[in-house]
């Protein structure tokens, strides 16, 4: 029996917004950005809440095999999923062993800031990840996350050349990381991935933000359909999350 535990902060055990299909999702504690426009911000804190949970790998294994039937795949999600990257290569590599699971795809959701030895060393027990791009633009990027972007970046060549990457997710933050060229420059970029990924925009909401994100405007219907056209024209294949 594995000792191996991770700091929960949820589990859901059917979604269909977390990748293709109906998962079952464990969203792990901690983060390394304090984005602005986080929608989970009680998900950054590194350390154990009243609303955290300790878990082994033989409980999450024994709730997803309960829900396998059911399931196309299981996702790992944050915070900041990779922070706690050996609880999630285990877990996989128990999912992969096991009769009820093996058939069920593994992702990992992240905001990519992870060194490349965590994605070599993730590769051989996922599918793919999925990595949000908050800004391509550096200064953006710290504005919305106080951080660089360089991992990140780093972190969306190294899976392409892993034949890891599954999509890549942009939050639209009206008048922030939406302009048009802003969107151009950043589909310029993944355009010169050995293979495009598929990019998903998501809409910036002010539900479950701190106070100090109710300072950006939502982003509109229109809003994210206008990203995922000026996306779309360059050769991507972009969809909204609603699509």
């Amino acid at each position: 029996m594995s000792s191996t535990r991770a700091l929960v902060a949820d589990a859901i055990p059917a979604s269909c917004v977390d990748g293709p299909g109906n998962r079952y999702v464990l969203f792990l504690q901690g983060c390394s950005f304090d984005c602005l426009a986080c929608h989970n911000p009680q998900t950054i804190c590194t350390r154990s809440t009243p609303s955290t949970r300790w878990a082994s790998i033989e409980q999450i294994l024994h709730e997803v095999v309960a829900a396998a039937p059911f399931l196309s795949g299981v996702t790992v999600s944050g915070g900041e999923a990779t922070l706690q990257w050996r609880f999630v290569l285990e877990l996989f590599e128990r999912l992969r062993e096991h009769d009820a699971t093996r058939r069920l795809s593994r992702l990992v959701d992240s905001n990519g800031d992870a060194d490349p030895a965590v994605w070599d060393a993730l590769t051989p027990a996922m599918e793919g990840a999925m990595i949000d791009l908050k800004a391509l633009d550096a200064e953006v990027h710290r504005f919305l996350t106080a951080r660089g972007n360089e991992r990140v970046l780093a972190s969306l060549r190294h899976l392409d050349e892993l034949d890891r990457l599954t999509e890549v997710r942009l939050l639209v933050v009206p008048g922030v990381n939406d302009s048009a060229d802003q969107l151009a420059r950043t589909a310029e970029w993944l355009l010169h991935l050995h293979t495009v990924p598929p990019v998903k925009v998501l809409a910036f909401r002010h539900a479950g933000t701190r106070g100090v994100a109710r300072r950006l405007r939502e982003a509109t219907d229109d809003d994210v359909e206008r990203a995922v056209a000026t996306l779309a024209a360059t050769g991507l294949v972009a969809q909204s999350c609603s699509s």
